[in-house]
Order: structure tokens, then C-alpha cells, then sequence
């Protein structure tokens, strides 16, 4: 059995990206330790749980009350089950500070990601979370990371200074996924037009400069090592869409890139998938040191 952590914000996590890990991991017999800044219960975006306030009239408090648009965007029936469970979880309840944490006591780091800049920016922007991710990296511990956890991972350096990304391959949140949400929240959500932009461009940055893939990108040792669907990918259509998320008995319309001890997917479409090529990543290794030690 594999001890896991996951360290999240204090608010603004993507219950979809954390709950359907944990419920995953913890099937496969594997344990799940939480972290937040302070030590106190985290929080996830409540518009992803909901779908209110997603609406054209999501601005009025008693219309905002019945989504529409928004239960297609939000976490879908199984992931949203999921996160009812994980937050009576002891684990979870029960958090480390961030500043607690001891990699060596770890058998692997999950990094979730959530786009709403409230919460997700101390996150995102922690020296102390980048130094972590390098430690795990440097010893060589799987590390799994999806759509903006791919972000924390990019802006973690090894001891030279280059990304821990560096010569790796990856994947993260598209900009066409990115872009397409965002496009239409700004109708949408027009009071708040850029609440899928965790990051907007300053002036002279051309659109989509700040966006993870771009971000991510300039981290790498080549730009072609980020990876997004190949267009003679088998369900090339349902991976691209943004419409379609995969679950326990689909697979077809995920994404995930593994290099070595690392995995990275794009967004809360790809995290059944994810969460299970995760856990046997750590069951692999577990096999591999029991045989070493007879």
C-alpha cells in the first residue's frame, strides 16, 4: 500500500479532480493524505458543485438558484457523489500544513488543479508547494498532476534552475479546452467574464500568452513535448469536445500522458482515467521495491 498526498488551497480546489483520485486510490488499497496551508478543512469551488451562478441570470439570487447551463459545466453525478464521501473522510478532514510535510514519508505526490483565481492562486504561486514537487522529482517519486496541477509542477525547479518539466513530456490544460470555456462564461457570466482565467495577459500579450498550455510549454525543453489529442487519435471527437468526460466503464473520452514517473492530464474530463493509470503507477513501483528487498 502506497501513501499518497495531495496537497490543496484553502479554497477553490476542483472536486472533481480531488474526490474521484481519492476515491480511486483508496479502492486500491492505497492511503490519501491531504495538506492545506494552515492545517484547515479546504474547500472546493462551490460553482463547479453546484453549477449556479453560471447562468445568464446567475446574478439575481433567487433566479440563480435553478442553473441551467451551469449543470453542464459543473462536476458530473459520480464525481459530485464522490466528493459527498471525501468530505467525511477522517484524512481529509484532518489536514497537514504545508509546511508540515516530510517527503519522505510519501510514496507519491497527486496535484489537483482548479481554475477560479480566488482560491487557486496561493496554490499555483507556493514556494514552499514548488519546493516540494522538485523533491519528489528529485527523488524520482511518482508524481501525478492534472490541468492546472500541471502548472504548480512547470513552475517547480530542479537545484539549476530549469523546470522539473524540463525534458519531459506533459500534457495540461489545453488552451483550446481553456479558450472554450472561457468563451462562452463570458457570455454567460458576464458580471465576472474571466472566471475560467486563473491568469489574464498584461498589456501586449497577445491572448492566450498566460494560458497553462503556453505557460507550461515555455518550461519545456521543447515545445513539441506538450502533447494534446494527435488528430487520428480513435474518439478524436469525444476527447476534444469539452463535452464529454470519461468515467469508470469510459475511458474513450480521456487523455493522459505518462513519462517516466510522471503523469499529467488535461482537465476533470480525463481524471477517471488518471486516477486509475495513477494508482497502478504506484502499485508497479510497490512490486518493484518488495522484489528488490528479497
Amino acid at each position: 500500500m502506497a501513501t499518497v498526498l495531495i496537497p490543496l488551497p484553502h479554497t477553490d480546489y476542483d472536486p472533481s479532480e480531488v474526490a474521484v483520485p481519492w476515491r480511486v486510490l483508496t479502492q486500491a488499497k492505497h492511503s490519501v493524505v491531504f495538506a492545506t496551508p494552515d492545517g484547515g478543512i479546504a474547500a472546493a469551488d462551490p460553482i463547479m458543485l453546484s453549477g449556479k451562478g453560471l447562468d445568464l441570470w446567475g446574478w439575481i439570487p433567487g433566479l440563480r438558484r435553478l442553473p441551467l447551463f451551469g449543470l453542464l459545466l459543473r462536476a458530473n453525478r459520480d464525481a459530485r457523489r464522490d466528493h459527498e464521501l471525501l468530505v467525511q473522510d477522517k484524512a481529509f478532514r484532518t489536514p497537514l500544513r504545508w509546511d508540515a510535510i516530510d517527503v519522505a514519508t510519501f510514496d507519491g505526490l497527486l496535484l489537483p488543479g482548479g481554475h477560479c483565481a480566488r482560491g487557486m492562486h496561493a496554490y499555483l504561486e507556493s514556494n514552499e508547494l514548488k519546493r516540494l514537487v522538485a523533491a519528489f522529482f528529485a527523488a524520482d517519486k511518482p508524481v501525478a498532476a492534472i490541468c492546472h496541477g500541471v502548472l504548480l509542477v512547470a513552475r517547480s525547479h530542479r537545484a539549476g534552475g530549469r523546470s522539473v518539466l524540463y525534458g519531459r513530456r506533459t500534457t495540461g490544460l489545453t488552451w483550446a479546452l481553456e479558450k472554450s470555456a472561457w468563451s462562452l462564461t463570458r457570455i454567460t457570466r458576464f458580471w465576472d467574464p474571466h472566471y475560467y482565467r486563473t491568469y489574464r495577459e498584461k498589456a501586449g500579450q497577445p491572448i492566450g500568452y498566460i494560458s497553462v498550455q503556453q505557460e507550461v510549454t515555455r518550461a519545456l525543453a521543447d515545445p513539441t513535448d506538450f502533447h494534446d489529442v494527435p488528430n487520428d487519435a480513435p474518439h478524436y471527437r469525444r476527447k476534444t469536445s469539452g463535452l464529454v468526460r470519461d468515467s469508470d466503464a469510459d475511458n474513450t473520452p480521456a487523455f493522459v500522458i505518462r513519462d517516466g514517473n510522471y503523469l499529467s492530464a488535461r482537465w476533470p474530463g480525463d481524471v477517471h482515467r488518471f486516477a486509475r493509470e495513477f494508482a497502478d503507477m504506484l502499485a508497479t513501483i510497490e512490486t518493484r521495491d518488495d522484489s528488490h528487498d528479497h
